[in-house]
């Protein structure tokens, strides 16, 4: 486990100097809010999936990821929801970051610039080897499927 902060390198999207850079709203947050980087209003209709853009690049370090992930507060309150939740972006990635946000609401919701929209969680990533085999060990489970062991 790491001990400390990791540090990720954060280059700002040209124009884009007025919306803040993504950060932690309290002292335990385990998310980042990510803020709307639009250059005019974003209508989201009831049912419907847009593309966010956030104003910024990153470089995370290898063997960590960034997960997106819904605000609480918007999904509760206006349906808005990330619908890849959580959405990566790896550590090789360098394009701009956006959310894809979608209205589950029933109501018409603008996004603005410089709204916080999203969550961005940093995780380290796990990597695993594939080894096909012939036979898979026995469990009491076995192939029980989806609500097998109760609702």
């Amino acid at each position: 486990m790491h001990d400390g902060p990791i540090n990720i390198e954060i280059r700002r999207k040209a124009g884009c100097l007025d919306v803040p850079l993504p950060q932690y709203m309290s002292d335990h947050a385990a998310g980042m809010d990510l803020c709307a980087a639009c250059t005019d209003d974003v209508i989201l209709e009831p049912g419907q999936i847009r593309l966010i853009p956030c104003g910024f690049y990153m470089a995370l370090p290898v063997g960590y990821e960034a997960q997106v992930r819904p605000r609480s507060g918007l999904a509760l309150k206006h349906g808005l929801v990330v619908p890849n939740s959580p959405g990566t972006i790896d550590a090789d990635y360098r394009g701009e970051v956006c959310v894809i946000l979608g209205n589950i609401g029933g109501e018409q919701y603008i996004v603005r610039r410089g709204m916080r929209i999203a969550q961005l969680v940093i995780a380290p990533v796990t990597r695993a080897s594939i080894k096909e085999v012939d036979v898979l060990s026995d469990t009491p489970r076995g192939i029980g499927g989806f609500g097998h062991t109760g609702v």
